[in-house]
């Protein structure tokens, strides 16, 4: 047989070896192909099929083919434009759309997969493995949705979007502009520093934040933060700690102070254990607690987290009873408000 005859027949060669001496069955590149899919070679299957390609371009099977062994071997934008050379050779076969389709979602692309599985739907309703695949991309499509959402309320998010109807309040507890929103954005930031570092790290430290005030307080003295977390573990180290905070935020003249505690470290008080006023209305939940303290306004804050989607991710801070729930006894001798 000529080579011109080779080629036409469909690229035979032997199975003996590749001298074409053989006498042995002949089989096709596309078959010999097939063989090493099978097998799991998918680097001489596409090889083979490139070989069959060359002497028959026109054929769409060997690009489809071909566009199956590149995503094995996960070189997806040669096993897309393969897929594509299919459906142009032979629109209105669903293989194409199939091999496209499957391409496509190892690229992540779920909304395009979903269109090429519907097309190679239409040309094939009966097919089960097209239904099968459309039902798994849609569903891995609303969870691509869905880890977006997640990850965007964990990169984007404004806590001062929660505490407008604090900031009114604030307004009328101080006189002066420049003193509520000042004290405004020390919670602010206290707060959003710690669902920073829960999204990272699923924990926060205990900690009490102070304000202090910028003429009065020693800074070589005191600090703007102190470490609590011995303070939880009985009603010794709780009272201890309580005084000693109630001290340091008179000596350092601080103007307020915002505590930041994870709940899974409190021993006591639980306060999250208590009946009637003090019935817990946030479940099982984990989180932490942000409790603000000056000597005109308190506020207690529950910060409930979630696994959603593989990641952590902090709720809207839910506003707590402080006469009920409170973590700490206030810090701050009470003073009226200015208004």
């Amino acid at each position: 047989m000529t080579e011109a005859a080779e080629a036409k027949s469909g690229a035979r060669i032997s199975s003996e070896g590749g001298d074409g001496t053989g006498t042995g069955e002949e089989i096709s590149l596309k078959d010999k192909g097939n063989d090493f899919f099978k097998s799991g070679n998918y680097l001489k299957a596409a090889a083979l099929y490139t070989q069959a390609i060359k002497l028959d371009p026109s054929n769409p099977a060997l690009y489809s083919n071909r566009a199956a062994a590149f995503l094995q071997l996960v070189k997806l934008n040669k096993a897309l434009a393969d897929a594509e050379t299919t459906i142009s050779l032979k629109p209105q076969w669903e293989k194409g759309y199939f091999r496209k389709g499957c391409i496509l979602e190892a690229m992540e692309q779920y909304d395009d997969a979903l269109t090429a599985f519907q097309t190679a739907l239409q040309y094939n309703p009966q097919s089960s493995e097209v239904s099968r695949k459309i039902k798994r991309v849609s569903q891995l499509a609303r969870d691509k949705k869905r880890a977006q959402e997640v990850e965007n309320k964990r990169l984007n998010f404004d806590m001062g979007k929660n505490l407008d109807t604090l900031k009114l309040e604030m307004s009328e507890k101080y006189g002066s502009e420049e003193c509520w929103k000042d004290i405004f954005s020390f919670l602010v930031e206290t707060m959003e520093t710690a669902v920073k570092s829960w999204h990272e790290s699923s924990k926060v430290d205990p900690r009490v934040h102070f304000l202090l005030d910028r003429e009065k307080t020693q800074t070589d003295k005191y600090a703007p933060n102190v470490n609590i977390d011995k303070a939880f573990e009985s009603p010794h180290t709780h009272g201890n700690c309580s005084s000693f905070l109630r001290q340091y935020a008179e000596e350092s003249f601080s103007r307020a102070a915002c505590l930041v505690t994870p709940k899974s470290i409190i021993s006591y008080p639980q306060v999250w254990k208590g009946q009637g006023s003090r019935k817990w209305k946030h479940g099982q939940h984990d989180g932490f607690f942000v409790q603000f303290e000056s000597p005109s306004l308190r506020k207690l804050w529950f910060i409930p987290s979630s696994n959603e989607m593989g990641q952590t991710l902090c709720r809207d801070p839910e506003v707590l009873d402080i006469s009920a729930h409170e973590v700490l006894p206030r810090l701050f001798k009470e003073t009226l408000s200015n208004s």
